[in-house]
């Protein structure tokens, strides 16, 4: 298992100016990064992909969508958005070097109906994101959807939904991405969910019950391991927490009060943990330049 981080635990976009975090992740000891897609054109692709290449580590990227990317939307105009969005972001995923494109791709984060998925909704998303599909196998990209909690969408719940949604667009290049933080609200068994996705599972996002430091709070962390070793899964585990000090992701994701004294704590004792958990090697040791950010 490979262990990343997910930029956004200290900015809020990845620029030019937030380049240097690739740096900082690699010092901290982690495999890889993981930037957010947010606007396609504002990613600097070719300078991303020589960072990581010449640092020696892995990268992926996520999203999340907006209203006006929302796949399943009853407005056509609102479905081609997303549509091109998809495509664009799957363009910078191969122009990164990143096999792995993940998140909620197929509804807006936040766009809540008051009332279950409908049928409809159900077949826009499996035709758009079999559109997606194709252009993602062609750019040796895997599209990973992920269930969210009630609270951020009404589509995509569980673990066992997803699977049924990969199944029914049954392309090689979509499969079902897991979060513990969403797991834990809405799975009645987490890992008998990561046993539900068994083979299909392509990508994992690890982060504790309260959002914070892997390893500090109540998740089953040897239960989930164990699950993910019964399957041979080499994939991913990045850490995506966030901290206080990222006002605008804070704001996102409703972190209203300290869950770790800062990202580059959060990061080195989650690094250490996850790197115990999956290989019982020791934490590589970061720098002491990198502890002071």
């Amino acid at each position: 298992m490979k262990i990343g981080v997910n930029l956004l635990l200290w900015a809020a976009a990845m620029s030019d100016e937030s380049l240097g975090l690739i740096e900082k992740a690699a010092k901290l000891g982690f495999d890889g990064i993981e930037i957010f897609i947010d606007e396609p054109r504002n990613i600097n692709s070719k300078v991303i992909r020589k960072a990581v290449h010449d640092l020696g580590l892995g990268i992926t990227c996520c999203s999340i969508v907006g209203p006006d990317r929302h796949l399943i939307s009853g407005d056509p105009a609102i479905r081609r958005n997303a549509r091109e969005y998809l495509k664009a972001a799957i363009g910078i995923c191969h122009e990164t070097g990143s096999s792995v494109f993940c998140g909620p791709l197929y509804a807006g984060v936040g766009v809540l109906a008051g009332r279950p998925r409908s049928r409809q909704e159900w077949d826009r998303a499996v035709e758009g994101l079999s559109e997606a599909a194709g252009e993602a196998e062609a750019a040796a990209v895997v599209l990973c959807l992920e269930p969210l909690n009630r609270f951020e969408t009404y589509f995509l719940n569980i673990a066992e939904d997803a699977v049924r949604l990969v199944r029914e667009i049954g392309s090689p290049s979509v499969r079902v991405m897991l979060d513990t933080f969403h797991m834990n609200i809405e799975e009645k068994n987490p890992v008998e969910a990561v046993r539900k996705a068994g083979g299909l599972l392509g990508h994992v996002h690890c982060s504790e019950n309260d959002r914070g430091t892997p390893g500090t709070g109540h998740v089953d962390w040897n239960g989930i391991f164990a699950a993910l070793r019964e399957m041979n899964y080499d994939g991913w585990l990045v850490i995506e927490s966030f901290v206080l000090g990222n006002e605008a992701i804070a704001k996102a994701a409703a972190i209203w009060r300290e869950i770790a004294p800062s990202g580059d704590d959060l990061a080195r004792e989650g690094l250490a943990f996850l790197r115990k958990m999956s290989t019982g090697r020791q934490p590589v040791q970061d720098s002491g330049e990198s502890r002071q950010g």
